[in-house]
């Protein structure tokens, strides 16, 4: 009997083992340091497992080629991270065989040509509480093109008296990751320790943050500054409350959509403070349906507020931003997770990444195969996870809403592997 318990054991741990070996694989591929065009030689590259919490699982450092090869032990959802000169660049792990290229930039403490495009803060006030979603286009047009990035890469000022509900910062060509704001000087002076990537074609560096202020008197006055040359501030109300621009705030009234009230301020200058006063209570409208012209800005399709159309006479600076600012993508990625959960069986599904600077999520491509649906499908997954577990190291989700995500994308990650 005992033999024959030794001999099944054997024989589970070889099937286990020949499973194993059967889901292993290689990913390589080429580190190309875009600053100067030559392969990027000796840099660190990390294979992070998604569901592991972003454990460390293998290594690998770039030849002289830029060239690298890296296990990856299993079918997990995996992430390749490249270290160079201090900044993390990142990719899915590739599927089938892909190859794993991966480009990064030299990186400096201050870059020419970073600037912001629009600074956009949306108000709603309810129940003695202002509540404040404000959001940083940010711009990288460096030539050579370089990254910005240093322990105090953006710094930002909010009213003392903010309390920050959340915190959340965008690569070019990434989704949403939480991250924490570091206090620096004085008080409501904060900084993100994120890198500045050069823009991809339109796409650009976004930073997002929530806060609330108090308002028991039912109105609240702000002295907005910006750090860095901006070409618009913009201001997002609902139609029942008021906005009053201080004298010397030069805020100019763009009524071009009919639920939302919308003021710009351009050209501010860092340090020199746009001074007005919000009143009043409401919320602003949203609509969650999408047409199928996603992300056209036009007045006839079913967007939130309503539909945005072309300004008749001033242009609205704010406008290639206006239906993803109005869609609220949330910091948070439950609502991720749900857009996965209910698409169809066999549906295209893209990642579903954020505007940074493209105005609205880009709509699902035509595939040419099942096989080609399912790895787009498994590469947004990835990325989903890989947000989440951001999320949990930085404390930026609660431990009840993180397992019940976790749990959703990992049934929608199941049925993906085993249609592979």
């Amino acid at each position: 009997m005992r033999s024959i318990k030794l001999l099944l054991h054997s024989a589970a741990a070889s099937l286990f083992l020949a499973a194993a070996l059967a889901q292993a694989s290689q990913v390589s591929g080429t580190v190309t340091n875009k600053t100067t065009g030559k392969p990027a030689a000796g840099d660190s590259v990390v294979l992070l497992d998604v569901q592991a919490g972003m454990a460390e699982v293998a290594h690998a450092t770039t030849d002289a080629s830029g060239h690298y090869t890296i296990n990856i032990p299993g079918s997990n959802p995996y992430l390749i991270r490249v270290n160079h000169q201090g900044a993390g660049y990142f990719i899915a792990a590739p599927q089938g065989g892909a190859p794993g290229d991966i480009p990064v930039f030299d990186v400096a403490a201050k870059v020419e040509g970073v600037f912001i495009e629009a600074d956009v803060l949306e108000f709603e006030a309810d129940n003695g509480q202002l509540k404040v979603t404000e959001r940083f286009f940010v711009h990288n047009t460096s030539n050579p093109p370089k990254t910005e990035w240093s322990p105090h890469t953006f710094e930002i000022v909010l009213p003392p008296e903010a309390v920050i509900v959340g915190t959340a910062a965008q690569r070019p060509t990434g989704l949403p990751t939480a991250v924490k704001l570091d206090p620096v000087g004085a008080k409501g002076h904060y900084s993100f320790n994120f890198p500045i990537q050069p823009d991809e074609g339109d796409k650009d560096t976004l930073f997002q943050l929530e806060y609330t202020l108090p308002y028991s008197d039912g109105k609240f006055t702000l002295h907005t500054q910006v750090t860095l040359p901006t070409q618009s501030v913009g201001i997002l109300l609902p139609k029942s409350m008021t906005f009053q621009a201080a004298s010397g705030s030069v805020f100019q009234s763009v009524p071009e959509d009919p639920n939302v009230q919308t003021y710009v301020a351009r050209n501010a200058v860092p340090g020199k403070t746009l001074e007005y006063t919000v009143s009043g209570t409401g919320s602003i409208p949203r609509q969650t349906g999408q047409g199928d012209n996603s992300g056209q800005s036009d007045a006839t399709t079913s967007q939130p507020g309503g539909g945005i159309g072309e300004p008749i006479n001033t242009p609205d600076p704010l406008s290639k931003y206006k239906w993803w600012i109005l869609g609220a993508l949330a910091l948070l990625l439950a609502a991720a997770a749900a857009f996965l959960l209910r698409k169809p069986a066999g549906a295209a599904t893209a990642a579903p990444a954020a505007a940074g600077g493209a105005g609205a999520p880009a709509a699902a491509p035509l595939y040419s195969s099942p096989a080609a649906k399912n790895s787009a499908l498994l590469t947004a997954l990835k990325e989903e996870l890989f947000a989440l577990e951001s999320e949990k190291l930085s404390g930026a989700i609660k431990p009840e809403e993180y397992a019940e995500v976790k749990a959703a994308l990992e049934t929608v990650l199941k049925r993906a592997l085993n249609r592979k």
